[in-house]
């Protein structure tokens, strides 16, 4: 105990008796033996305290987290439901694509077609 040999607590117990007498010695020893309960729920008191500390910074740490998550995924939905941008987007690229088709119809000319003004005969349909 504390670095102690045998000896060194006998001859404290011989130092003891001698100053306090048997009289005052087991009610000292008795407070010793408080006192130093006392110390030892001070230091696991305080162990816990830091255990909890530290636990407690590790749940503060995965809140942000979860909080980051939570952000991101806000954002994402955000971005997925932002219609009006999306539609002007959508509708830039259609401008852009109608721009496009307009450029190969000009550079590509149709043949021209015949217009009559004559009527078409029509076929029997009594032989069905």
């Amino acid at each position: 105990m504390f670095g102690m040999g045998f000896t060194e607590m006998l001859l404290i117990a011989v130092v003891a008796i001698l100053f306090l007498g048997p009289d005052k010695l087991p009610s000292t020893m008795v407070e010793i033996a408080k006192f130093f309960r006392n110390v030892k729920n001070t230091i696991g008191t305080v162990k816990d305290s830091l255990e909890e500390e530290m636990n407690l910074s590790q749940i503060k740490q995965e809140a942000l987290a979860y909080k980051q998550e939570l952000l991101n995924a806000s954002e994402s939905l955000n971005k997925v439901t932002d219609i009006p941008a999306q539609a002007g987007a959508k509708l830039t690229s259609l401008t852009d694509d109608i721009l496009e088709d307009d450029e190969k119809t000009k550079e590509t000319p149709k043949e021209p077609q015949e217009v009559t003004f004559k009527k078409k005969k029509k076929e029997d349909t009594k032989n069905v």
